[in-house]
């Protein structure tokens, strides 16, 4: 991708139902050349498609945080499946750095947000974790 795909990819994110002649004004190019680039980008599986994101999507957890996780030995894949197995995990991403893994995690509450971090603590090979508290989103994908 060159610095004008990406130009485009950031537009398509910020609205991705914005029109070719929307888009083509907001980045200086031709309606034409903006068709071809999204459907190159597909083509190449770049752009694997759109999505979007309802009221209800984030109205469903109005507790969200992110745990990151350090983790002794090789449990990762283990500690994974556990994870998996929670119906608080949003997303479990790994990382590279300090943690192992950083997991998203939305409740109806504080106490159950708690309570899920007391599970994901408990479990053997977790050694460190930290947390944070989503307050608010500006944007979301």
């Amino acid at each position: 991708m060159d610095k004008t795909d990406e130009r485009l990819v950031a537009a398509l994110r910020q609205n991705a139902r914005a029109s070719l002649s929307d888009l083509a004004a907001t980045l200086g190019l031709s309606r034409t050349t903006v068709r071809a680039r999204i459907e190159r980008l597909q083509a190449r599986g770049d752009i694997l498609g759109f999505s979007v994101v309802m009221k209800q999507d984030v109205l469903r957890d109005p507790v969200r945080g992110l745990m990151m996780i350090g983790i002794e030995g090789r449990g990762a894949g283990r500690i994974t499946r556990q994870l998996q197995g929670l119906a608080e995990v949003r997303a479990i991403h790994s990382t590279n750095g300090r943690w192992d893994l950083i997991v998203e995690l939305g409740t109806e509450t504080l106490e159950d947000l708690d309570a899920a971090l007391a599970r994901i603590r408990k479990m053997d090979g977790v050694s460190t974790s930290e947390t944070s508290l989503l307050l608010s989103t500006q944007k979301a994908v």
